[in-house]
């Protein structure tokens, strides 16, 4: 999915549902006269995504034909199933809904996931508002501050459910490096797994992105509230240079083939995608 060209592709997208192929702008203007975009997220309200979708819906709204209104609607569960099943199996085909998931959902039924009954080959990709490195982050009072000790301790993190990148990563960890990461699943999305942090419930989450804290708790890194004791990335993150990226560890070429495989999601962060109309 590449950025620059999103917004010709929704042209594209929107011509196949109205059978006019080459698009002409003015019959797309008139599909949207008066309408709205229903703008799926799979990710609850208060947290990165959300912050972002609010951030980029006036934006992307003033590149469709006759610049139609933009409604968000959360659709949390399954750490991005629910919403993913949604628009793969339910969600109207007329070019008037699109999604804005988790990045991992895509790779779902790679993985075997159960609940993953979609074929994201069959999904319209737009594109992705950014790129992102993952880390684990854990509450300054869990003692959870490097590699080691993920190691050598127990480390409780929240998860959001079997899509989501918080738990496939921790069983990912612990099956490839040995790591002690045990999963409290069933939180709805990654700002109520921050709030578990502060109040005491989970150490930590595992899969969380860099921007993400910033956007919504700024305070945390600056004020060395919560640490990061590895980076679940393909490369480290220039905010923490001296935190080792987790491919950095890697003991065997299979074992780097499957992070590259597991974090492949990373360079297509906030994907954006339309059912795809028949």
């Amino acid at each position: 999915m590449r950025r620059a060209r999103a917004m010709p592709f929704v042209l594209l997208v929107i011509a196949t549902c109205l059978a006019a192929v080459p698009a002409r702008t003015e019959d797309v203007a008139a599909f949207y006269r008066g309408r709205q975009i229903s703008w799926i997220l799979s990710a609850d309200a208060g947290g990165g995504y959300a912050a972002c979708a609010r951030a980029f819906a006036a934006w992307f709204a003033e590149h469709v034909p006759d610049k139609p209104s933009i409604v968000i609607q959360h659709m949390p569960g399954g750490g991005g199933l629910r919403a993913m099943s949604y628009l793969f199996s339910v969600a109207p085909r007329d070019g008037a809904t699109i999604g804005l998931v988790h990045s991992s959902v895509p790779f779902a039924p790679l993985y075997g996931i159960r609940g993953a009954a979609f074929d994201p080959r069959q999904m319209g990709w737009i594109g992705s508002i950014a790129t992102s490195r993952g880390i684990c982050v854990a509450w300054h009072t869990a003692r959870i501050a490097t590699w080691q000790d993920m190691l050598d301790k127990e480390f409780i993190v929240g998860g959001s459910g079997a899509g989501s990148q918080m738990e496939t990563l921790p069983a990912l960890l612990n099956k490839l490096f040995g790591t002690r990461l045990k999963v409290i699943s069933g939180y709805k999305g990654g700002n109520a797994i921050y709030l578990a942090m502060e109040r005491g419930e989970v150490q930590g989450r595992c899969g969380g992105l860099v921007s993400s804290i910033n956007a919504t708790r700024p305070d945390w890194f600056a004020g060395r509230k919560v640490t990061v004791p590895i980076q679940v990335a393909i490369n480290r993150n220039a905010q923490f240079p001296d935190v080792p990226a987790i491919v950095e560890l890697a003991r065997d070429e299979r074992t780097h083939n499957i992070l590259h495989l597991a974090l492949a999601a990373e360079d297509m962060d906030r994907p954006i995608l339309a059912p795809r109309c028949t």
